[in-house]
C-alpha cells in the first residue's frame, strides 16, 4: 500500500479546502446575484463625466462604448445619474430608436443636443435640458423598459419619438437588451397587461451556471470594459465610430407591398401594439408625454409607388398613421405627426438617420412644441 507523504497531505487538503471554498463563493454569488447592484458603481459623473447617450456600440476599441445589457450600469454611466436634479431645470427625457440615439452623428449633433443649444426657458424661469435615451433596435417595449428605469430621474416631460417598424407585435421582445433582461419584462408584461407572451421563448433565461462567476464572467468583464473607456470617453467625447463613407438610404425600391409578415389591403390595430402606448402613459406617472410619429425618408425612385421606402409599402403606413391619429384624438394625447417634415436629403444610411442638417431641423420644430407642452404643463 502506497504511503502518502506529508506533502501530499498538505496539498490534498488545500486543494480539498480551496474547492469547497470556490463552491461556497459561487453559491452565495447565485444566492446574491450582485452583478445588477455592481452596474450602480460607476466612475461616471464623478471622475470622468457622464454620457450623453446610452451606451451602444461594436466597435469599441474606436468608439470608446460597448453594448451591455446591465441597465444599472448603464443609466449610472449617463449624464442623467449626475447627482441631485437642480431645482432650475426642466427635464426632458428623449425616448426612441437609433435615430434619437443619435445614429452617425457626433454627440454634438444628437436631438437632445440641438435641443439643449437653444437654451429655452420657460415662463416660471426654468431651463429646458433633453436627455437622449434612445436606444437603437425599434421595438415600443424596448422604450417602455427604458422609460419605466427613467422615471426614478423625476423627468417633467417625456418625448417618445417612434416609427411604424417598431409597432409589430412580433418584434416586441427582439431586442438583446430586453431578452437578456427577461424578469424586467415580464414584470412589465404582468403590471401593464400587456399582449406579450411571457414564456416567449426569446427571453433569456438564466440557468443556475448562468448565474455563477463563470457564467457572468462576460457581464462582470462589460462593467470594467465600460469604466476603462469612460477615461478615453472623456478625453475625446468620442462615442461612436462614425464611418468617413456608408452605403446611402436605398432610393430605387424593390416591387413589393408587403410589411413585416403582413399583406394589404389592411393594416389591422391588432397587429400592432399599442397596448404599449397605453403602458408608456401609466408607467409616465401623470408627467406630460409627447408622442411623436418621427420623420423619415419619402423615396421618388423606381417603385416608389407602391412604397415609400425600403420599410414601408404605402398602404400600411397610411393606415398606421391614422390608427395613431385615431388613438391621439379620442385620448386627447400630445401627438405629434411629423413623418414628412425633414427633406429626403437628410436621410443618411436609412429611412429614419437623419444627417447633422435634419437633426437641427427637426429640433427646431420640437421647440415650440415642447414649450407650448411644457408651458400648459405647470
Amino acid at each position: 500500500m502506497p504511503l502518502i507523504t506529508p506533502n501530499l497531505v498538505s496539498i490534498r487538503n488545500v486543494s480539498i479546502k480551496a474547492l469547497v471554498l470556490l463552491i461556497l463563493l459561487n453559491l452565495i454569488f447565485v444566492l446574491a446575484r450582485p452583478v445588477p447592484t455592481l452596474g450602480r458603481f460607476s466612475l461616471y459623473n464623478s471622475l470622468f463625466p457622464g454620457r450623453q447617450r446610452l451606451p451602444y456600440g461594436d466597435n469599441p476599441e474606436r468608439a470608446y462604448n460597448l453594448s451591455l445589457y446591465n441597465l444599472e450600469a448603464m443609466f449610472a454611466s449617463h449624464e442623467l445619474a449626475d447627482g441631485v436634479k437642480p431645482p432650475d431645470e426642466f427635464r426632458v427625457i428623449l425616448i426612441g430608436d437609433s435615430s434619437t440615439w443619435g445614429f452617425l452623428l457626433p454627440t454634438e449633433h444628437t436631438l437632445s443636443a440641438q435641443l439643449n443649444s437653444a437654451e429655452l426657458e420657460l415662463p416660471d424661469g426654468r431651463h429646458l435640458r433633453a436627455y437622449n435615451l434612445g436606444y437603437p433596435v425599434m421595438s415600443l417595449t424596448k422604450d417602455l423598459m427604458i422609460l419605466s428605469y427613467a422615471m426614478r430621474y423625476q423627468p417633467d416631460l417625456i418625448v417618445w419619438l417612434f416609427t411604424l417598424e417598431s409597432f409589430p407585435k412580433d418584434k416586441q421582445l427582439f431586442p438583446p437588451l430586453l431578452q437578456n433582461n427577461a424578469e424586467t419584462v415580464r414584470e412589465l408584461i404582468k403590471k401593464y397587461d400587456l399582449d406579450l407572451n411571457p414564456d416567449d421563448p426569446d427571453l433569456f433565461d438564466h440557468q443556475l451556471i448562468d448565474l455563477s462567476i463563470p457564467g457572468q464572467r462576460r457581464s462582470l468583464a462589460d462593467l470594467i470594459r465600460l469604466q476603462l473607456y469612460g477615461i478615453l470617453w472623456a478625453a475625446t467625447g468620442i462615442d461612436q465610430d462614425i464611418p468617413d463613407t456608408y452605403s446611402p438610404r436605398m432610393e430605387n425600391l424593390p416591387a413589393e407591398d408587403g410589411f413585416q409578415n403582413l399583406s394589404p389591403p389592411y393594416l389591422r390595430e391588432n397587429d400592432l401594439a399599442m397596448d404599449v402606448l397605453y403602458a408608456g402613459i401609466e408607467a409616465s406617472e401623470n408627467v406630460p408625454i409627447i408622442f411623436v410619429n418621427e420623420p423619415m425618408f419619402i423615396s421618388e425612385g423606381e417603385n416608389s409607388d407602391i412604397r415609400y421606402n425600403f420599410y414601408y409599402p404605402r398602404w400600411a403606413y397610411d393606415q398606421y398613421r391614422q390608427i395613431i391619429a385615431h388613438h391621439c384624438k379620442v385620448n386627447n394625447w400630445y401627438c405629434l405627426d411629423m413623418w414628412d417634415s425633414i427633406s429626403p436629403d437628410e436621410f443618411t444610411n436609412s429611412a429614419v438617420h437623419l444627417s447633422v442638417r435634419g437633426s437641427a431641423q427637426l429640433a427646431k420644430y420640437l421647440q415650440e412644441v415642447i414649450k407650448q407642452v411644457a408651458s400648459n404643463s405647470n
